[in-house]
């Protein structure tokens, strides 16, 4: 598994994941510890997404 390949699982990994809290935020609501790995998870995305792109630009 390359590099690439890893920083793409972990993209789609990270979205599965906050798109299952985002429903679960729709119907019931989120805890604060949840609230908070729920924030933690998106900062992780973000981030994961900006690696990808530079290793993309710089093959």
């Amino acid at each position: 598994m390359t590099y690439m390949d890893m920083l793409g699982r972990r993209s789609i990994i990270l979205k599965r994941n906050i798109g299952n809290l985002i429903v679960k935020d729709n119907k019931q609501g989120l805890s604060p510890q949840e609230s908070n790995f729920y924030q933690s998870m998106v900062k992780e995305w973000h981030q994961n997404e900006n690696e990808l792109n530079a290793a993309r630009k710089h093959p």
